[in-house]
């Protein structure tokens, strides 16, 4: 443990971009040329591979999926990509990305990202506005029954290229700690050494990406188990909402991986649980006193949206206060940014 990061560092190793620093252009992703903001931000790759593949449906006949706008050097308007006019609902737009994805995996087209190993076949939401309601929920209709709303939802997009259209994802989070008089421990899991992303470092006791058509507590009673061998009635029974982070992550590849995090604690009596690994995404569990495991945060040793859950946590216990903390407004700000949305 020789690294000694700051707990700004920590922020800043997970909410390490702003679109306005980028040092190559950005293009943003549009729903309609009308729709603000955009939905997501293209690097120049993306946008080249998008007019390559309006180009192959020009040459069979077929309408084309995207609109690029390109305005004269002169101009002051911004490039922008939207869908086709044509690709007007959830499903059309889904469509379209869900054929032109999978055909950029088989021809071998970003196979950083969409290799065989990286292709999760698991679709996400992503949706119009970032900030409202996500996830599937429950509204009364006229007649008194509940239906599924996706008044916010505005197309669904495979796992492992969300990243390449720069688009904000969701995920649930959850910190699984016992506590007496004297301490806190937490239970700390250590990723499996043949996952495709950051293996072998430490994570949260509970984590996942939020699925298409999923509800945020649906994720966390499934993560649980799979990852932890924690029973739905012990999610019901001990853990707790604790509030949101939001955070501008750019991989050490370049892609852009802006990301909603719903955050959970779990505070279960001493002794009465042992978390144990059971979908292979999980090597090991050790249940570590919080001074251990802030010395692991400080020490670069977990995966960086994790290490932002755990300051999240600290702060919220006490840890870590604006009286010790000379760095607590920004790191703050960095827990719950905004995106930077209203620059794309």
């Amino acid at each position: 443990m020789s690294t000694h990061l700051s707990y700004l560092d920590v922020a800043k190793r997970c909410d390490n971009f702003r679109p306005q620093d980028s040092s190559e252009p950005l293009t943003p992703f549009r729903l309609s040329p009308s729709t603000n903001p955009p939905i997501g931000l293209l690097l120049p790759p993306v946008v080249a591979a998008l007019v390559a593949d309006n180009v192959v449906h020009r040459a069979q006949n077929l309408p084309e999926s995207w609109l690029i706008h390109t305005p004269a050097s002169t101009s002051s308007e911004r490039s922008y990509v939207a869908f086709a006019p044509h690709l007007t609902d959830h499903a059309a737009r889904s469509a379209a990305l869900a054929t032109l994805c999978s055909s950029w995996r088989d021809a071998g087209v970003f196979v950083e990202k969409l290799g065989a190993n990286l292709w999760r076949d698991e679709l996400y939401d992503v949706y119009w506005d970032p900030f409202k309601r996500h996830g599937k929920s429950l509204e009364p209709t006229d007649t008194g029954a509940e239906r599924t709303s996706d008044a916010n939802l505005a197309f669904s997009l495979e796992r492992a290229a969300c990243v390449l259209f720069g688009v904000i994802t969701c995920g649930v989070n959850m910190t699984v700690f016992e506590q007496d008089e004297n301490s806190i421990r937490v239970w700390v899991p250590r990723r499996a050494k043949g996952k495709p992303t950051f293996p072998g470092m430490l994570d949260n006791s509970v984590g996942g990406g939020i699925a298409a058509g999923t509800s945020v507590h649906e994720t966390l009673v499934k993560e649980a188990m799979e990852e932890a061998s924690l029973p739905a009635d012990a999610i019901h029974k001990y853990a707790r909402s604790t509030g949101a982070l939001s955070y501008f992550y750019r991989m050490d590849t370049g892609h852009l991986q802006p990301e909603i995090a719903y955050v959970y604690d779990m505070h279960v009596p001493v002794g009465k649980y042992t978390l144990k690994p059971m979908d292979g995404e999980v090597e090991s569990f050790e249940l570590l006193p919080l001074k251990e495991v802030i010395a692991h945060l400080r020490a670069g040793e977990f995966k960086p949206n994790c290490g932002l859950v755990l300051l999240d946590f600290l702060i919220r216990k006490g840890y870590v206060t604006p009286d010790d903390e000379p760095d607590f407004m920004e790191i703050i700000t960095r827990l719950h940014g905004r995106f930077d949305i209203d620059k794309w």
